[in-house]
């Protein structure tokens, strides 16, 4: 007798999840997916397009106020080169791409003139004494362990976000000052 109560309330405890999940739609004309129909569309997503550089071990040097530079290996995810033509964070009132060359034995930081350019599936590395991000007119103290939010524009318009954590180094003391000459 038991069973034959059970079994008819199964059958519509059964019809009515069916049908409340068939009715997704709310008046909005928002639909409710299933968490695995969710996770699939958020991942398989053709608006989700692959950015064509990444950064990997990105950091930032550690600095009270003034500037300070960022540091990483920039990534080409795709088979072109690929040119980084400019660079903002909001911790820095201006951000540009620096080269560190020697003259007269001297070390001194300039602006990387055409960007950094990424070979085709390549790396471009950017290091202290080298290639850099340089952040000028920091908005504020960047303490070690600050997480730096970085925006890398590409020459096609594109544009990347990356995030570099901040830590304690006192290496690479390059000028920034203008070559000049003393004459004594």
């Amino acid at each position: 007798m038991i069973v034959r109560r059970i079994a008819p309330a199964v059958a519509l405890l059964a019809l009515a999840a069916t049908a409340i999940a068939g009715c997704g739609s709310g008046s909005g004309g928002e639909t409710t997916a299933t968490p695995a129909a969710a996770a699939h569309s958020a991942t398989h997503s053709p608006a989700t397009a692959a950015a064509p550089i990444t950064v990997r071990d990105a950091w930032v040097k550690a600095a009270e106020s003034g500037m300070t530079g960022a540091f990483g290996v920039l990534v080409n995810t795709t088979g072109s080169p690929v040119t980084v033509v400019s660079a903002s964070s909001p911790a820095a009132a201006e951000v540009e791409l620096h080269e560190v060359v020697t003259e007269g034995g001297t070390s001194q930081m300039r602006v990387k003139q055409g960007g950094f350019v990424i070979p085709a599936n390549g790396t471009h590395e950017l290091r202290p004494g080298a290639d850099h991000i340089m952040l000028m007119e920091l908005t504020g103290p960047i303490e070690p362990g600050t997480d730096v939010t970085i925006t890398l524009t590409l020459q096609d318009g594109t544009t990347v976000d990356f995030t570099a954590v901040a830590k304690e180094y006192a290496g690479a003391k390059e000028s920034y000052a203008p070559d000049e000459h003393h004459h004594e």
